[in-house]
């Protein structure tokens, strides 16, 4: 959940904040609301391994299209899409919409072999 948290609200707030500068650019604007609603998706927990590719997608688009991000926040994004790809792969926890909806599915890994 704190992986999840973390990730999420600077996902909202740059979102939010790259759309109230009074960006010029409507591909700016669309890339700032998209990063903000995959980050209120993985916020609550919903559709989290949908929201956590699409919000890395769309970090590394933001992180690596030319001239649009400076330098110095280059690395913000990737860190940013790392994070996101993380909540992905772990899924959404048992504090989130999708296990309400889905069930939580826990894998047990036990150390002891099974065949001798």
């Amino acid at each position: 959940m704190l992986l999840r948290v973390g990730a999420a609200i600077p996902l909202v707030y740059f979102g939010f904040a790259g759309t109230a500068d009074g960006g010029e650019q409507s591909l700016h604007v669309t890339l700032g609301m998209a990063a903000a609603a995959g980050g209120l998706l993985l916020l609550l927990g919903l559709w989290t391994p949908l929201a956590g590719i699409a919000v890395a997608i769309d970090e590394l688009w933001i992180a690596f299209l030319p001239h649009f991000s400076p330098l110095y926040d280059q690395w913000l994004q990737v860190l940013l899409a790392v994070l996101a790809a993380a909540v992905a792969m772990l899924g959404p926890g048992a504090w989130s919409i999708d296990a309400r909806l889905f069930g939580r599915k826990r894998f047990e890994i036990d150390g002891k072999s099974r065949h001798r």
